[in-house]
């Protein structure tokens, strides 16, 4: 008390005097919260809906990319709160250094297959693929085997289609790729051919027929009957 009642010389006041002064100024202090468990650290989502812990990643739900978000690790489960609630808005088994647990939910289904389709850039590959799905898939097949005059191959075909009609030209480019064959020669080979030839099916679509039905006997008219005893002696 005497300390506090004599002129300070930091401050030069005396320091009940001074706190009589800013008593009207001073606020309660705030309640404490009270936190159990591991404390959480503050992660930022990425542009890829993830954050990083531990040179692992995570996702979140798409609608925090860019804010931040608290981690906090729980008996080997990884759970991610938003600050301001603590509501938990994401939850994975915690993974090692490297690895990646995404979630397809996060991401409002799951990611679509790639389409591998062609992408065409002269017209004539335009013209070409405007036939439909047999030409886009004579295509694709046609690269795969590294068909080297393609481009060429395609005016002869698209020529084909002028001389038979592109319906001929579509179920014969169809039967092209059933039978893997990729060459204009080819599908000139089937335009020729005509529509009476087979069309190929699917393994086990086999041909059933009603065989005939031979005439059967039972085991006892296969049976040896003893031979009758004569009665004679020697």
């Amino acid at each position: 008390m005497e300390v506090n009642a004599a002129t300070h010389s930091e401050i030069c006041a005396v320091p009940d005097e001074r706190l009589s002064i800013e008593r009207e100024l001073l606020q309660p202090l705030p309640s404490l919260r009270l936190q159990i468990g591991a404390p959480s650290v503050i992660r930022k989502v990425d542009r890829l809906s993830c954050i990083r812990y531990a040179s692992a990643r995570y996702s979140v739900p798409t609608r925090l990319i860019g804010t931040s978000v608290a981690v906090v690790v729980d008996h080997g489960a990884l759970r991610i709160t938003e600050p301001a609630t603590g509501v938990i808005v994401a939850e994975h088994e915690l993974g090692a250094p490297g690895s990646a647990s995404v979630l397809d939910d996060h991401y409002d289904g799951p990611r679509p297959a790639p389409h591998r389709g062609p992408r065409p850039r002269t017209t004539v590959e335009q013209q070409f693929c405007a036939l439909g799905e047999d030409a886009e898939a004579f295509l694709v097949g046609a690269a795969a085997i590294g068909n080297t005059r393609l481009g060429s191959e395609l005016e002869v075909l698209l020529g084909l289609g002028a001389a038979h009609g592109p319906d001929a030209l579509t179920g014969a480019l169809r039967r092209a790729v059933a039978f893997r064959r990729f060459r204009a020669a080819d599908v000139r080979s089937i335009l020729a051919a005509g529509a009476g030839t087979p069309q190929p099916r699917p393994p086990g679509d086999a041909l059933i027929l009603d065989l005939p039905v031979a005439p059967t006997r039972s085991l006892d008219a296969y049976t040896v009957t003893p031979a009758a005893d004569s009665g004679a002696t020697s």
